[in-house]
């Protein structure tokens, strides 16, 4: 398959599968109502199913797949490391952090913005740890040592805020929420978010040609003209908007950045400038069909979509570490 033919088939599913999500939902609207109360609004109870709770749930499905699936295929790129997702710089633990404070201290219920706010101060947070702990001229390993360290101490502090919960019913919706979920998202959270993921997005697909001359190693990209710096810091920064303001109004959403590039990277190739747009439309496609299943499987227990991510990622994964070795040895 050509790579045009390839990302013409990708839009092609993304453009299905958001507009199957659209048309699923307990509300049992046939297709005509749906259309017509998302484009004229003359039926306002199908009014408000469509453009108050359905089209904010497809978009933020469309936008944080994109999202995950881009800065996946770029860390994996950045890093050399074929097992690297947007988890592994602790940007997602330490947004989950700023949500779990919220939630915590009672301020997501005095304040609706608190909770993707503090989330999104929490992905800021784990920027300047990032750059505190990696130094001036950070190497690949030290960024992910780096990002190790902030995870196990976002996790641990996570864990420290479950434990203390003044009543159970805080523990309960901070578990709740860390499971992930697109349910009940308004248009405020697109707003809120969508400009981060975008910004986000302009910085990761400016480092197409910075990873393809990565492959050749770094010193070899150094005389090529790239600033190794500047490439950092995109990936850093690229990587903490779009997956921070993701986190923030989804909460955490594991295992797609790993398994979509991976999935791709053989109809691509092995140059990583392909491998971007291609990670974009495929996240956006899995994270769609990932939210349309939780409403197929189990419409009225309300199954959380990280939940079902990690039940179809992590046997992925482990298959991925299966090859390795074998590659290894």
């Amino acid at each position: 398959m050509s790579y045009r033919l390839l990302l013409a088939a990708l839009a092609v599913l993304v453009v299905l599968l958001f507009a199957i999500s659209l048309l699923i939902g307990p509300a049992g609207l046939d297709v005509g109502t749906s259309i017509a109360g998302l484009l004229n609004g003359d039926n306002e109870a199908a009014r408000l199913v469509m453009r108050e709770i359905r089209l904010p749930r497809a978009i933020l499905g469309l936008a944080i797949g994109a999202t995950l699936g881009l800065s996946g295929a770029v860390l994996q790129g950045y890093l050399r490391n074929p097992l690297a997702d947007p988890g592994v710089l602790g940007i997602s633990a330490s947004a989950s952090l700023g949500a779990v404070i919220a939630l915590y201290t009672g301020l997501s219920g005095a304040f609706a913005l608190a909770l993707p706010l503090m989330a999104m101060g929490g992905a800021v947070a784990a920027v300047v740890l990032i750059q505190l702990l990696s130094g001036t001229h950070a190497g690949t390993l030290t960024l992910i040592l780096s990002g190790v360290a902030i995870t196990s101490l976002s996790g641990a502090l996570t864990s420290l805020a479950l434990n203390l919960s003044p009543n159970p019913f805080a523990a309960v919706e901070i578990l709740f929420w860390m499971l992930g979920s697109l349910a009940d998202r308004s248009m405020l959270h697109v707003y809120l978010s969508l400009p981060f993921m975008l910004a986000g997005w302009l910085m990761l697909f400016a480092l197409g040609r910075a990873l393809d001359a990565l492959t050749l190693g770094a010193d070899v990209a150094s005389s090529m003209g790239i600033r190794l710096r500047r490439t950092q810091w995109l990936a850093v920064l690229g990587t903490a908007a779009s997956v921070g303001a993701a986190t923030a109004v989804a909460g955490s959403i594991s295992f797609v950045g790993l398994i979509v590039p991976h999935l791709l990277r053989p109809l691509v190739g092995a140059q990583p400038s392909r491998l971007l747009t291609a990670s974009a439309l495929g996240g956006a496609a899995l994270l769609l069909a990932s939210d349309i299943a939780t409403r197929i499987i189990a419409p009225g227990r309300d199954l959380k979509l990280g939940v079902l991510t990690a039940i179809v990622g992590a046997p992925f994964f482990l298959w991925l570490v299966i090859k390795n070795r074998r590659n290894v040895l």
